[in-house]
């Protein structure tokens, strides 16, 4: 079913199917794109990483943070070699992994499992899935990135044996603590009987 046409200055999108016309003004309409659309072609917040001689990426955000507070996407890029971050596991965030360019490998409970483009890998919360993605391939590997941005979250390094806490995403205020398991304190400690 088509719209209702109309002659007016202001201009006008594609009727939506139960044929109501649409006014968009080019200031709402350049905001909302701002806000809302991000092309993984074209990331407009790219970052490079390096730590040392095994982890180095390139991130690029496809969300805006400070409205998408419950869901966080990024394309990373490992150049051949390289790791993203150390192997780890959350206890609230569901995160998601599309493989778009390349090969590598996912690293997951102990586990090496090829991967490749068009993979689409889910890991979620607990622990039973510690995980890590791996460019172990000789050219670039780019995948998307999606996560639950859930708060409280917690997440353990079994190769460290460190625990991370952090009450919010790194964006707004927050509390966060690395520690390692075995320096943990009482719960007493420091406490007045």
């Amino acid at each position: 079913m088509g719209g209702i046409a109309c002659q007016c200055d202001e201009p006008l999108t594609p009727s939506p199917p139960h044929g109501n016309i649409v006014r968009m003004s080019t200031d709402k309409t350049e905001a909302l794109r701002h806000a809302l659309i991000r092309n993984f072609l074209r990331p407009t917040e790219v970052t490079p990483f390096a730590h040392g001689e095994r982890y180095e990426s390139t991130d690029g955000e496809l969300v805006n943070r400070e409205i998408n507070t419950k869901l966080g996407a990024a394309i990373t890029t490992l150049p051949p070699g390289k790791l993203p971050c150390p192997y780890h596991l959350h206890h609230a965030q569901t995160e998601m992994f599309i493989v778009i360019e390349g090969s590598g490998t996912l690293r997951v409970a102990g586990e090496m499992l090829p991967i490749t483009a068009g993979d689409v890998i889910t890991i979620p919360p607990g622990p039973d899935y510690p995980h890590q993605i791996i460019n172990t391939s000789a050219a670039p590997l780019k995948y998307i990135s999606l996560s639950t941005q859930e708060w409280p979250e917690m997440c353990e390094y079994p190769d460290s044996a460190k625990t991370l806490a952090s009450s919010g995403p790194s964006a707004g205020p927050r509390t966060r603590m690395i520690n390692r398991v075995a320096a943990s304190l009482d719960y007493w400690d420091g406490e007045t009987g």
